[in-house]
């Protein structure tokens, strides 16, 4: 393997890279650096995210800079305004040494004035997504006209997003004699389309093969019924006690019930789609990056152009319709030489889909069965003393509370006190490991069991109604609020526990339209419902029961009237 210098890197880019921990170059760079640096006019680079893929086409585009010509001369192109942060952000950490070069990401959502007057100022790196270069060209303030060099980063997710005609727009700006580096994880026609249009013989550099995915990820699935998914989920959460990760999900309302019921169960996540403003994405976004979310539940949309370190699994809450979608899912994970995990739970119906990506990614998956209660008590049992054994103490900090804490605890002994701060971690976990039952894997017998079963099932019964069984030691209340009314997990559990005295603690919540239900401990069952009994809220009256008795209800009797008898409009309440 060859170095950097030999390479033909420059020494103070070499200095700047080795601060950050570069040692020997990623098969990527050993490729493109020196086809760059000796001006290969056009390369093509199929590989996936976080095989080193930025240092390849940065490096070489810094040690090409003019820093006397104050004018654009190299573009990024990128697909989110995140990687464009990204992209940026590495490129200043790898010119630390190289003076005079400047770099500026052009990107929408922020301040366009502030960008406009970074041009002016003079910079040689532009770092953009299409849009607000576009918008910033047709108003005549940045040129292109003297660009050596052009990166497509992530060109099919660029595609994929609907920029074609921006990208046809941008090239047309950009002078003929230059050097054009497109990065794809996979080769769709339309990034063939592209290749032929602009590209004059490409060199093609594989890493891998074509639409494979990455080296370092184990791909697993899990196969289990529609009605345990979300179970499915719990168990390899919890199975995996240091697991930070993405959790992919078909649509915005899937994404964000899932990200809801995590969060309700106890768990650190948070939700990624359409729906959130640029501001909430960036306050979500920083939380995943910051470690201060394990879980970010996701669309493939929401999350096209994520470029975060260490996660390590991807979990997808069933599969993509298209491999290629697989591929970048499961490349979010394994980065930079680590090892991943993509964990698939699927239905049987899936089955076939597996074997599909199995040839197009040339990978295998490994069929597992889900752990056990036992099981996954006990890995996180030894996580904890693992924790307990490797933590640093402040022997400075501490030294001053220690008599009274052993005056404190001098009636325990040893082994008592290390049964009481298991039990201070783990009840909640024994608790429901002790009281679940084992999820079965289906069957085809099973599965058309269990299709015949839901058709079976009254109207009621099928929008997850009251038949549906409370968790040991818990009762299911039904109440006349639901999603019309913008009720959500968090603030309905709120929203019980502002009028009930003294704190409910609320087990399984299922929203629907109209109505929801909700779980609480069976001795506190009664004085819940009592509670609600002849309460109005703005002309409304609330009702809570026992979700068996408001099964035996017709669907009309639960339609909710003012005091004058009539319907009230739906409030948020």
């Amino acid at each position: 393997m060859k170095t950097f210098e030999q390479l033909g890197v420059a020494s103070e880019i070499i200095e700047a890279i080795q601060e950050l921990g570069f040692e020997q170059p990623m098969p990527v760079q050993e490729q493109v650096i020196p086809l760059l640096l000796a001006q290969t006019r056009d390369i093509i680079a199929l590989a996936q995210t976080g095989t080193g893929k930025t240092a390849a086409f940065g490096l070489p585009i810094i040690q090409k800079i003019d820093s006397k010509q104050r004018s654009p001369q190299a573009l990024i192109l990128c697909p989110t305004r995140e990687l464009c942060l990204q992209l940026s952000a590495d490129l200043n950490d790898f010119s630390k040494y190289a003076d005079g070069v400047k770099i500026l990401p052009v990107y929408g959502g922020s301040s366009i004035d502030s960008q406009i007057r970074a041009l002016k100022r003079g910079v040689q790196i532009i770092v953009a997504t299409p849009g607000r270069l576009i918008d910033l060209l047709n108003r005549k303030v940045v040129s292109l006209d003297l660009v050596h060099t052009v990166v497509l980063d992530e060109a099919d997710e660029m595609l994929n997003m609907g920029f074609t005609e921006s990208i046809d727009d941008i090239l047309s700006r950009v002078p003929k004699e230059r050097s054009m580096l497109l990065f794809s994880a996979t080769m769709p026609n339309e990034i063939a389309k592209i290749t032929r249009k602009y590209m004059d013989k490409p060199a093609e550099i594989v890493i891998g093969r074509k639409n494979e995915g990455a080296l370092n990820v184990k791909h697993v699935y899990y196969m289990v019924t529609a009605r345990d998914k979300y179970l499915a989920l719990k168990r390899i959460a919890d199975y995996y006690p240091n697991i930070y990760a993405i959790i992919f999900c078909r649509t915005r309302r899937e994404t964000q019930e899932i990200a809801d019921k995590l969060i309700q169960d106890g768990y650190d996540a948070d939700s990624l789609h359409g729906d959130l403003s640029q501001s909430q994405r960036d306050l979500v976004m920083g939380k995943f990056r910051n470690k201060n979310l394990q879980f970010l539940v996701a669309t493939d949309v929401a999350a096209r152009g994520l470029d975060v370190d260490d996660i390590t699994h991807v979990i997808n809450f069933g599969l993509p319709d298209d491999t290629e979608s697989y591929t970048h899912r499961s490349g979010r994970t394994g980065r930079v030489g680590k090892s991943g995990t993509s964990i698939s739970i699927i239905h049987i119906k899936e089955k076939g889909k597996i074997a599909q990506i199995e040839k197009a990614i040339n990978k295998q998956f490994e069929k597992r069965s889900l752990p056990t209660g036992d099981v996954i008590c006990e890995k996180q049992l030894f996580n904890l003393v693992d924790k307990i054994e490797k933590v640093k103490v402040n022997e400075d900090e501490i030294e001053r509370l220690l008599p009274s804490i052993f005056r404190k605890l001098d009636w325990l002994e040893k082994e008592d006190i290390i049964k009481r701060i298991v039990s201070l971690e783990f009840n909640r976990l024994l608790e429901y490991y002790s009281a679940a039952e084992e999820i079965i894997e289906p069957t085809e017998r099973s599965s058309r069991k269990d299709r015949d079963d839901r058709k079976d099932r009254k109207p009621f019964e099928s929008n997850g109604g009251g038949s549906r069984q409370a968790e040991k030691g818990y009762t299911r209340l039904f109440i006349n609020i639901g999603k019309m009314d913008g009720a959500n997990p968090a603030n309905l559990m709120g929203f019980v526990n502002d009028h009930v005295t003294g704190k409910v603690r609320i087990g399984k919540i299922d929203l629907l339209k109209n109505f929801s239900f909700f779980e609480v401990p069976e001795q506190e069952a009664s004085k819940v419902v009592q509670t609600f009994k002849g309460l109005f809220i703005e002309d409304r009256k609330l009702i809570v029961e026992v979700a068996q008795e408001s099964e035996n209800k017709s669907t009309s009797n639960r339609k909710t009237f003012d005091k004058k008898g009539k319907r009230p409009k739906r409030r948020s309440y």
